[in-house]
């Protein structure tokens, strides 16, 4: 039994409030913009009071009286709205809204009232949030958004018709190969939008984090080349580096907490413990730099992983992955696995690590090992990246990713 009892006369002060709600918005509106509206503060509260008049009558047996209001609110509007094309005025809003809101009052009294109130609370949000919405879509990047629809598009119509059961001796299940797709896809998409969105706003070093969120190795890359154009933002440029790098653990540890948490007990204070490191040493100014604000660009060395062909690319690449971490495993023990990890940390080791721990039955000894491993390959190939294009920062480069390697050295052999 709910808390509040909604007896008719509650419902009836309910809907007499969301007109209301709504007829001060189109009034306010009225009153700002000076536009031509079909009603106001008294019109929309008289809308919605038909609406939960005509639900009445027709409970009472008065069935056509509902279709009927229905009707002559439709009348009503269409009046207004073609009163307003003799004026060059096209705008539909409010005509819309009088039909929606005799909806609401109706809905008030006939279904529960949670669908009434969340109608009309949302009509009124939307309609006042007009300029908000409007400069959301100026600002919008068509190429993401399209990037977004096509991906969910996909997801949408292959995830339902991809057959849910493993093949081969490998246990190959494509339905969890794309949930996995669409997992990683979204951690890398969070991390894009806040980097596109304020990375460029607030620094070298939140923008590397956040894009290390997408890819660090591709942050150390972009990096190298932008200082190699403007060697006055190098240290900066390596602090954000290190900062993408510490951004890798978090990635990690969304991922094993998504796939198999049983990992974590084992794992999670070391990650911690190493992106802290990470975030230390990145905070550490190297030397004073001239201020630069030149650097918005380098975000577009990271590639939207909303992609469809990214994507794909992933999924091939989980898919070699996992068998020939298997194989390795079958053929070459603890000891081929292992070594597996340290080259595997010369791409991307996302791929692998989801390889290591979708599987239920696992020596977590020997898993937490592995990722160990493979980052601590990846956190020295994002260091010789970086050197590579900035000569100039190449010892402190060394001493800076020197101590985040060492640092993994006392993790792995805790994990043995």
């Amino acid at each position: 039994m709910g808390i509040i009892e909604w007896t008719p006369q509650l419902r009836f002060a309910v809907a007499l409030a969301l007109g209301f709600l709504v007829g001060l918005e189109r009034e306010s509106s009225k009153s700002k913009n000076k536009k031509i509206i079909l009603g106001g503060i008294r019109t929309y509260p008289i809308i919605s009071i038909l609406g939960f008049g005509c639900a009445w009558l027709f409970q009472l047996g008065v069935t056509f009286i509902l279709p009927v209001g229905m009707m002559s609110i439709t009348i009503l509007a269409a009046i207004s709205y073609f009163s307003k094309v003799q004026i060059e005025k096209y705008g539909a809003t409010s005509e819309i809204t009088a039909l929606l809101t005799f909806i609401v009052g109706a809905l008030a009294l006939l279904v529960d009232i949670w669908a009434a109130m969340a109608l009309g609370i949302i009509n009124t949000m939307l309609l006042s949030e007009k300029a908000n919405l409007e400069d959301f879509v100026d600002n919008l990047d068509r190429v993401e958004f399209l990037a977004v629809i096509k991906f969910l598009l996909v997801t949408l119509i292959i995830l339902p018709v991809l057959p849910n059961q493993s093949f081969t001796k490998y246990e190959l299940n494509p339905t969890n190969v794309w949930q996995i797709v669409i997992l990683v896809s979204t951690i890398g998409f969070v991390g894009y939008y806040l980097a596109k969105r304020f990375g460029s706003k607030v620094g070298l070093w939140l923008s590397g984090f956040l894009s290390g969120i997408v890819s660090s190795t591709a942050v150390s890359i972009a990096y190298g080349r932008m200082t190699q154009k403007k060697p006055e933002i190098g240290a900066n440029a390596l602090r954000g580096v290190i900062a993408s790098a510490s951004a890798m653990y978090i990635r990690v540890f969304v991922l094993v907490l998504f796939i198999n948490q049983f990992i974590l007990p084992a794992l999670w204070w070391k990650i911690s413990l190493l992106s802290a490191i990470g975030i230390g040493l990145s905070l550490v100014k190297i030397k004073s730099q001239h201020s630069s604000k030149s650097y918005e660009k380098q975000l577009d060395n990271l590639q939207n992983p909303f992609e469809i062909k990214p994507a794909v690319v992933f999924a091939l690449l989980f898919l070699l992955l996992s068998v020939t971490t298997k194989v390795v495993q079958e053929f070459f023990g603890q000891t081929g696995l292992l070594t597996l990890s340290g080259f595997v940390g010369l791409t991307d080791i996302s791929p692998f690590i989801i390889s290591l721990i979708q599987t239920p039955q696992i020596d977590i000894q020997l898993v937490t090992t592995a990722i160990l491993i493979a980052m601590m390959s990846n956190t020295i190939l994002k260091g010789v990246y970086f050197g590579y294009f900035v000569p100039s920062l190449r010892k402190e480069t060394a001493v800076r990713f020197g101590i985040l390697t060492i640092a993994h050295i006392p993790m792995i052999l805790l994990s043995l």
